[in-house]
Formats: C-alpha cells, sequence, structure tokens
C-alpha cells in the first residue's frame, strides 16, 4: 500500500511538472512574439513596451520601417504586424497645414468624440467614435532648406497612427497608447526629417482624460 501511495505521488508530481513545461513552452512559442521585437523598433523610434501596450500576445511579430524624401517630400513609417493579424502602423509627414486645419480635419470626422493634448507647442488628438484607435500629432517644423514662407499655411510634422484588429486596450487607453506611438514617430521624424528648429520634446505627452 505504502509503494502504491509513493508511486501515485511520484507520477502526480511528474505531471504537474510535465504540464508546467508544456504551459511554459506553449507561453514561449505562442505568446511572446511581441518580447522577442528589438527593444527599440522601426529604426530606433518606439519602444517595444509602447507596441506591447497596444497589441495583444502573439505568436510573432514583424516590424518595419521606411524613411522617403527629404524637405517638403519627407516621409516616415512604421509598422508592426502580428501572426493574429493585429496592426501598428503610423506614418509622419511634412504637410503645408495650420493647427486650426489639422484640428478641423480631424475634428469634421469624429463629432464631440475628440480627445486632445499639448505640451511645449506639440499637439495630439484621438478619435473615440472612431473604429479603428486613431490618433494624430501635429509638429510646428519647416524642414531645412525650405523657407517659411513657401507655406500657404505653415509648415509641420504631421504624424497619423492607428490600431487594426485585436487590441489589447479599448476606449480611451487604446487612443493614449496609439497617441503614444504616434509621439514617438514624431520626434524620431522631427530629426531625421531635418526640422530646422531645434526643439526638446517632453518625455510623454499628458495623458488623456478617461471617458
Amino acid at each position: 500500500m505504502r509503494k502504491s501511495t509513493k508511486q501515485f505521488t511520484f507520477g502526480a508530481v511528474l505531471l504537474c511538472l510535465l504540464a508546467g513545461g508544456g504551459y511554459f513552452g506553449y507561453q514561449q512559442v505562442f505568446t511572446k512574439g511581441l518580447d522577442r521585437l528589438s527593444k527599440k523598433v522601426c529604426d530606433d523610434a518606439v519602444a517595444r513596451e509602447t507596441v506591447i501596450r497596444a497589441l495583444p500576445d502573439s505568436r510573432s511579430a514583424e516590424q518595419a520601417a521606411k524613411q522617403n524624401g527629404s524637405g517638403t517630400s519627407y516621409t516616415f513609417s512604421c509598422r508592426i504586424a502580428t501572426s493574429g493579424d493585429s496592426i501598428l502602423s503610423g506614418e509622419a509627414k511634412i504637410q503645408d497645414t495650420s493647427e486650426r486645419t489639422w484640428v478641423d480635419f480631424y475634428g469634421s470626422h469624429a463629432g464631440t468624440a475628440l480627445l486632445r493634448s499639448s505640451a511645449d507647442g506639440v499637439e495630439a488628438l484621438a478619435q473615440l467614435d472612431n473604429h479603428h484607435g486613431t490618433a494624430s500629432v501635429y509638429v510646428p517644423c519647416i524642414p531645412r532648406g525650405v523657407q517659411a514662407s513657401a507655406a500657404s499655411e505653415s509648415y509641420a510634422l504631421v504624424t497619423e497612427a492607428r490600431a487594426i484588429g485585436d487590441t489589447r486596450s479599448t476606449g480611451t487607453p487604446l487612443r493614449q497608447v496609439v497617441t503614444d506611438f504616434a509621439y514617438q514617430i514624431a520626434k524620431h521624424a522631427y530629426t531625421s526629417g531635418e526640422c530646422r528648429t531645434p526643439r526638446s520634446f517632453p518625455k510623454e505627452l499628458p495623458r488623456y482624460k478617461a471617458h
């Protein structure tokens, strides 16, 4: 009887170890795709932790960045896609647009559900009633080699970002992390796009108030 009890105990412990090992293996193979990205993605523009805050666990994830043009033709894009078909993407472009025109453009598509935040001359907004987590960041920027007087309104670096598919959060928290993603792209693009005026960016923009 004693031998049977020992065998049963040993078997139970073995099953627990196997189950634990199997779960750990499952976690590593099927849920740690984002953790295997570089600490900073898209040419060191965006922190991996920001991506993890936006997208759900996945088996694998890929990131890509692309920069084109210069001056008023400058663009920079960043895209992270998971094996679960969730996508976080954003693009920064030099545009001839005033802050008021920028706000009016997004506001016309958002009704009253528009979140806004600003610090040190950098503006951000997000649309709550958009199906996707869409956000945009506006930073005044006169590119090197371009005259400010050539703009019909004013030159600015405008970044737009969105989360598509399943996301780790919804509502205001989702819009916040997509805005953080866009803001990090904007900081990178301000330098790589050779905006003329030196600027100190705050670590992060003020948080949106929950809705």
